[in-house]
């Protein structure tokens, strides 16, 4: 957190970083330095001071993230020693507690076939995040399908045109291409939309295994698992959705970065 703290400060313009783009608001002018886009030079300011002049930007505040954990069949998998539900929790905090200090108000909506827990945005820092510390203790995975179409219609109730939903849930293809799919035209129109998702390092390792014949049959299973998981993740951004796909103890940072990185390209 302390370092990604540090990042969305120099976002935030209390340090010297430009960023331009929709979504983002004035922040002041300074001098150009070679290497900054042209396209934010202020050329009435430029003319005034005989000096060529850039706007700088800063990350709108007060803007509603809705993060959504899918609690459903596929959030019990385990990979290691922890439920995938688990790490999608871990993320649901940091990325809470970044957003939170970012000025962005975060709701929250845990979901498989019905309403598990629901957190309704605020902008208190403390009081948003004990609220999902509490709320986060006692959910568990339920062993039933999703409903993604109950899902999605959950996701448009609670959050206002232009949020940034952010859905934890599996990159498995049956249930993205079946479930998720056809519903994602309703939330891409209006929001920006972000799947995170947790893999398994198992998978590489077996991908990279040799030496035996039933190690060869296993990367020869790994390759084909990794080939379904990012083809699904393809379709998936072809539909406008961002997708990080990370380990259990890399998601929640790779969480971070992203919503990071949407500030900085005033996606957010």
């Amino acid at each position: 957190l302390p370092s990604r703290l540090a990042r969305l400060r120099e976002l935030d313009g209390r340090t010297s970083v430009l960023t331009r783009g929709e979504g983002t608001e004035f922040d002041s002018l300074r001098a150009y330095v070679p290497g900054d886009d042209t396209r934010s030079i202020d050329w009435r300011a430029t003319a005034r001071q005989s000096a060529v002049a850039v706007r700088t930007w800063r990350p709108e505040r007060d803007r509603h993230i809705l993060i959504v954990l899918d609690t459903g069949r596929t959030s019990a998998g385990r990979v290691g020693d922890i439920p995938r539900l688990d790490a999608s929790m871990d993320a649901t905090l940091l990325l809470t507690a970044l957003a939170t200090r970012a000025g962005d108000r975060v709701s929250l909506l845990a979901y498989d076939r019905q309403v598990r827990a629901r957190v309704q945005g605020r902008t208190a820092t403390g009081n948003v995040l004990a609220t999902v510390i509490n709320t986060l203790a006692t959910l568990e995975p339920e062993l039933i399908e999703t409903d993604a179409r109950g899902l999605s219609n959950a996701a448009l109730t609670d959050a206002p045109r232009g949020s940034l939903i952010v859905l934890l849930t599996t990159l498995e293809a049956a249930p993205i291409e079946e479930g998720l799919l056809p519903v994602l035209p309703q939330l891409t129109q209006r929001h920006t939309v972000l799947l995170a998702a947790v893999s398994d390092p198992r998978i590489e390792e077996m991908a990279n295994a040799r030496g035996t014949v039933e190690s060869v049959y296993d990367a020869a299973a790994a390759g084909q698992a990794q080939a379904d998981r990012r083809r699904t993740a393809d379709r998936l951004r072809r539909h406008g959705v961002v997708v990080v796909d990370a380990t259990p103890e890399n998601l929640a940072p790779a969480l971070a970065d992203t919503y990071l990185a949407l500030k900085a390209a005033g996606r957010l």
